[in-house]
């Protein structure tokens, strides 16, 4: 049977079914945020630890030059391996009808006849490999997915300069390939990057490697000392011509996708409650003020007998009603955006399976983090209502202690009408109110700026990298080190405009205790076509002697300008030099290092030889060009600059417009729970005041300004707040990201300002209208009569 405090409850929240609603919105938005970031996180990170236990990912990779296959039972005696897996890893390029340049890709080999001991194969389609064949592949899910590959299909791969026709057996996954970038990329291309498994012995004998191996992979025993591991394949392979044996965190792959699931932890654990916050700061200001309005309907629930906890507990019900309403709504909106991120996901970490779940023990901790804020919020309104005596209850408030305001006694007051003195009056006699409120408009326009802050970095990632660094339209890998010749060579093509040679070569940089791999960049001297500039569009000059570092490797290696740091080759002689530092720069990606071709190529004691060669090339002639250079058997891959500006804005444009969709939608609902929750307060604490000069002869127009004055202040002074607040998130996300992946500045467009500033106005502009309908439909003689 209900009792007679459900009815008041049920008769309450029937009169506050505006404030109910938009209030049950923002908690929604707080959990619904967290839902989908959580749930998104716990889905890739199962899916994850499953593929890669499943599928036995390995723990230390490395590669090198050419060993004898008896220094893999070294490398077994290494104390804390467990499993060793040596194999061929090579490079090919697949010139594919599909597309204008080849492809390139990796030649792994697998055992003929049995399964890899790790990193092992999930057939998406197709057979595995038949060990009595020697022309058959299986080839990557992403890139057969984007050719229309299928088993039975023959693809042209040149394999050591021989272009051969192999029959595809399978369509395959592997854990060592979620993320699918060559080596040294920047990005993902699932269109011109595959990955091609064969027979260990066909693939052996294609690049004289039989009975040695280029590539291992270490799985470590539990308890295992990865450090110590690592050094000690280092010293094995030393050699063998090691390049440096890195550890899963460090794999290529994987590091990106753990990079993405801190993104979304940081993000999980920041927004969310931003929304929980303002949700506890309406519920305060909403309770205290029906706590005010009902002071005699307490009285009289207090003198027929309810004790103090039952009436507190009738507003923490309130409350909770509130928040489970906001809960409904917010695990059901969660659930729906979880899958849906989780669904574009999938267009770049390749699962065998990857599906959303909605773990309970994610939504109930939403939900109950949403209830804890919520009662945080009630409990001083739930008090106030244990502490108001009976007899004092009866009687209306006392009036509060009014003096002449600062603008009053300034005498600044004369300029102002009297409808802006009422609105000024107010504020100035109240401004903890004020403060908050703007504070709780202030994060909807915050969360604008973050929504929207990754279309800025990306446009000025794209116009620094793409459009100033690099000048060229096509960029040519050749398959090793060749005589800058081949630079004259590239230039007498047809339809070419200009040709710069690049030289790089994979370094270990060690100071001390402190190392890290790196390559250097060697840029032709007086070039044009490649210049290393800073994250903000910066030139810095290549020196006539030493390397210029990245400023975070300087800081890695603790090294400073001036000093020198010890160089070790990982190719050639494979020499140990020392090299000066002789400046740093603040450029975008990675860990990389700089220096003149003429530089570079005094410090490695060689002849005039590239790596690269970089084309200006008449947009007429650029297909044709093309053409010719798929047919050089010296050339690993072509690259068009504007393949790669495509391809990063096809990565991130989706993930883009439903951030700022959802970001969009969020704000504008704190904005308007904010605003029109304030708005509805003050109508009910201010109706008999405004009925009041409506009597006394001002119109509609007049007492809406009073009311809605006030509101107005708050939003202009949420505006800056917002501002600041939100690029000050922004760069503690953007201090949260693996600076040794990439760093971008914090660099906000005036348009994303704009653009949040105005989506806070508009809702709050919204909200504004709905109580002034409210307003004009005020019941004067019914306000009159009220003694409150």
């Amino acid at each position: 049977m209900v009792n007679t405090l459900d009815k008041k409850l049920f008769r309450d929240l029937s009169r506050m079914g505006g404030q109910v609603v938009t209030i049950a919105l923002v908690v929604a938005a707080g959990i619904a945020g967290y839902v989908t970031m959580r749930g998104t996180y716990a889905s890739l990170t199962y899916s994850k630890d499953a593929y890669y236990e499943r599928y036995r990912m390995g723990d230390v990779f490395a590669h090198l030059a050419r060993a004898p296959s008896s220094v893999a039972d070294q490398l077994l005696a290494v104390e804390g391996v467990a499993t060793v897996y040596p194999r061929v890893l090579e490079v090919a390029t697949i010139p594919v009808e599909t597309l204008a340049e080849p492809a390139s890709g990796h030649l792994v080999s697998v055992p003929a006849g049995s399964r890899p001991l790790l990193n092992d194969l999930y057939i998406r389609e197709g057979r595995y490999l038949d060990p009595a064949r020697t022309d058959e592949v299986l080839v990557l899910e992403s890139f057969a997915a984007e050719h229309e590959l299928a088993p039975g299909d023959r693809l042209p791969v040149v394999i050591n300069g021989i272009l051969r026709h192999l029959v595809i057996a399978g369509i395959a996954m592997s854990p060592e390939y979620v993320f699918p970038m060559p080596v040294g990329g920047i990005s993902a291309d699932a269109k011109r990057f595959a990955v091609l498994w064969m027979n260990e012995d066909a693939l052996s004998a294609a690049f004289e490697m039989e009975g040695a191996f280029d590539d291992v992979v270490l799985r470590l025993q539990p308890g295992a000392s990865e450090a110590a591991v690592l050094a000690d394949v280092d010293r094995i392979l030393e050699p063998w011509g090691g390049l440096g044996a890195v550890s899963r965190s460090k794999q290529q792959s994987n590091m990106i996708l753990e990079g993405e699931l801190l993104q979304l932890a940081n993000f999980a654990n920041v927004v969310p409650f931003i929304f929980l916050g303002v949700a506890a700061f309406l519920l305060n200001v909403v309770l205290s003020r029906m706590v005010h309005l009902q002071r005699s309907q307490i009285a009289a629930l207090k003198a027929v007998g309810y004790p103090d906890r039952a009436i507190g507990f009738h507003y923490m019900k309130l409350v909770t009603v509130i928040v489970i309403l906001g809960a409904v709504i917010g695990v059901a909106g969660g659930s729906w955006l979880g899958r849906a991120f989780t669904e574009m996901y999938t267009m770049y970490f390749r699962f065998p399976m990857l599906v959303y779940r909605l773990d309970p023990m994610v939504a109930a901790t939403g939900i109950g983090i949403s209830l804890f804020a919520a009662l945080v919020g009630a409990l001083a309104a739930a008090r106030r209502v244990a502490r108001l005596p009976p007899a004092e209850a009866m009687r209306p408030p006392a009036p509060l202690s009014f003096k002449p305001t600062l603008l009053e006694r300034s005498g600044f007051h004369r300029l102002l009408s009297p409808g802006a003195r009422m609105v000024l009056r107010e504020i100035e006699r109240r401004p903890f109110r004020l403060i908050l409120s703007s504070v709780g408009v202030s994060m909807a326009v915050a969360i604008m700026i973050v929504g929207r802050f990754n279309v800025d970095a990306m446009e000025q990632l794209i116009r620094v990298q793409f459009h100033e660094a690099w000048g060229e339209d096509v960029s040519v890998t050749f398959l090793g080190p060749v005589p800058d010749r081949a630079v004259r060579d590239l230039a007498h093509l047809p339809g070419v405009l200009h040709v710069e040679g690049m030289r790089s070569v994979p370094v270990r940089f060690r100071n001390e205790h402190h190392f890290r791999d790196s390559v250097i960049m060697g840029y032709q001297d007086g070039g044009t076509l490649r210049r290393p500039l800073d994250s903000v569009g910066n030139e810095t000059i290549l020196p006539g002697e030493g390397v210029v570092l990245s400023r975070k490797l300087a800081e890695i290696l603790e090294v400073h300008v001036g000093e020198t740091v010890v160089t070790e080759i990982r190719e050639g002689d494979r020499a140990v030099r020392e090299l000066l530092v002789a400046d740093v720069i603040d450029d975008s990606f990675g860990l990389m290092a700089y220096m003149r071709l003429s530089t570079l190529q005094s410090f490695l004691r060689e002849e005039a030889v590239v790596t690269q060669g970089l084309m200006r090339i008449d947009p007429l002639a650029l297909d044709d060009i093309q053409n010719r250079l798929k047919e050089m058997p010296a050339v690993q891959s072509v690259l068009r600059k504007q393949t790669i500006i495509d391809m990063f804005h096809k990565q991130s444009a989706d993930i883009m417009i439903a951030m700022t969709a959802i970001m969009t939608l969020f704000a504008a609902v704190i904005a308007v729970g904010v605003v029109y929750n304030n708005a509805r307060v003050a109508l009910s604490m201010r109706a008999r005041d405004l009925g009041s000069l409506r009597v006394l002869g001002f119109s509609r127009r007049e007492i809406s300004a009073i009311l809605l004055g006030e509101l107005a202040v708050q939003l202009v002074l949420a505006v800056p707040i917002g501002l600041y607040v939100g690029t000050w998130m922004v760069q503690g996300i953007m201090d949260a990201v693996d600076p040794e992946q990439y760093r971008l500045p914090v660099i906000i467009q005036n348009r994303t300002y704009a653009y949040a500033a105005v989506v806070a106005l508009a809702s709050g502009f919204a909200s504004a209208l709905l109580v002034r309908r409210k307003l004009d439909k005020l019941d004067l003689i019914a306000v009159l009569k009220t003694r409150t």
